[in-house]
């Protein structure tokens, strides 16, 4: 993380200085790929320290915190130039780095490297200084001492039968939150609501900024209460509802039908879409990819994962005005379709996690 806050901060500085497209391309190179390391380390590092019952609420904290900076940046870039706002990237990077200063090891890496003072002082600073450790300390080094039996898996290694139900559960969340269409939607929302006919984009991009925070903040409370699985179909169905209603705008508009309602049917869908995202297929996939893989094949796995997810994060980006072009209706109808195969995949081949142990989840998910 702390390398990751070096990338970021240096990208962000570049951003600001740029004179020309070197200089603009390399700081979205760096805080890209700082950010893409962060993408996979924050979850996996939060769901090793933290408690099996409060694992998915923290994990989902994550994403709270990731649609809360996404718009407060919505918001001050209504209002300050795109050098100011590089600039504001500064500031969480170095609350971050000082931050890092304060906070223990994950446990579960101390005791893979074999560090046990470390690793029982880390699991006592994250579970009080009175607290009983014995119970959960046996149980994780006891799964450490079977994986460390195991050779150092490489990427070849996760075609290996025995993962390849993690591997397709992980990939498979992946494509399916980006495939639903969630950053082609974000990234142009402003010409989206203006194409649909309202007047100024700024309102309804406003709108979207706000509605994430608070979304995002119940589906934080509902993730150890209703599970992962529920939450995921609860998500998808919504975002599909929110697709099928931008479409219909789209095609009302297209056929000259009942132009007054036009911008209120696009409006609400996106925003429905929005907040439906915000409640599940925002954070929950990532909560499940911290909890699925065995800990000897996390990196390699997390790395595919996390690869996977971005790459079909500039896929849905470069296509969605491409797309638009083609048809409006047409996009957003087949958002809508991935979002229906998204609830018959969690519905088939998602486990439920809440409540499990990462020692427990991998038992399940190998038996």
């Amino acid at each position: 993380m702390r390398l990751s806050v070096g990338f970021c901060i240096t990208g962000w500085l570049a951003v600001f200085f740029s004179m020309g497209a070197f200089l603009l391309d390399s700081g979205r190179f760096l805080t890209g790929y700082g950010i893409g390391i962060f993408s996979f380390v924050v979850p996996v590092f939060i769901a090793e320290i933290a408690p099996k019952n409060l694992r998915g609420g923290l994990t989902t904290l994550n994403q709270l915190m990731i649609v809360s900076g996404s718009s407060v940046a919505f918001l001050i870039g209504t209002v300050v130039t795109w050098r100011t706002l590089a600039l504001t990237g500064l500031v969480p990077c170095v609350i971050l780095l000082l931050g890092l200063f304060f906070i223990p090891e994950s446990p579960r890496w101390l005791a893979k490297v074999g560090c046990k003072k470390e690793f029982e002082a880390a699991l006592h600073k994250l579970r009080g200084n009175n607290a009983d450790i014995s119970r959960e300390a046996t149980e994780i080094q006891a799964y450490i001492k079977t994986v460390n039996s195991l050779p150092k898996a490489g990427i070849l290694d996760l075609f290996d039968s025995k993962y390849t139900r993690p591997v397709i559960i992980g990939v498979g969340l992946m494509v399916f939150q980006q495939f639903g269409g969630i950053n082609g939607i974000g990234f142009y929302v402003t010409e989206t609501f203006v194409e649909a006919g309202l007047s100024s984009g700024s309102i309804g991009t406003v709108a979207y900024a706000l509605i994430q925070i608070p979304i995002t903040m119940v589906g934080a409370l509902l993730m150890d209460k209703s599970g992962r699985r529920l939450l995921l179909m609860l998500s998808a169905t919504g975002m599909f509802l929110g697709c099928f209603l931008t479409a219909i705008s789209f095609f009302l508009k297209g056929q000259g039908l009942l132009l007054r309602f036009v911008s209120i049917l696009a409006s609400s869908g996106v925003l429905i879409y929005i907040a439906s995202f915000s409640i599940g297929m925002g954070a929950v996939p990532w909560v499940i990819m911290s909890e699925i893989f065995p800990i000897h094949v996390k990196g390699v796995a997390g790395s595919l994962v996390v690869l996977v997810n971005w790459l079909g994060d500039w896929v849905v980006s470069y296509t969605f005005n491409f797309l638009m072009s083609w048809s409006s209706t047409g996009t957003f109808l087949l958002y809508a379709a991935f979002c229906v195969k998204t609830v018959l995949f969690v519905a088939k081949v998602v486990p439920e996690t809440k409540g499990k142990t990462l020692e427990e989840i991998q038992a399940s998910i190998s038996s």
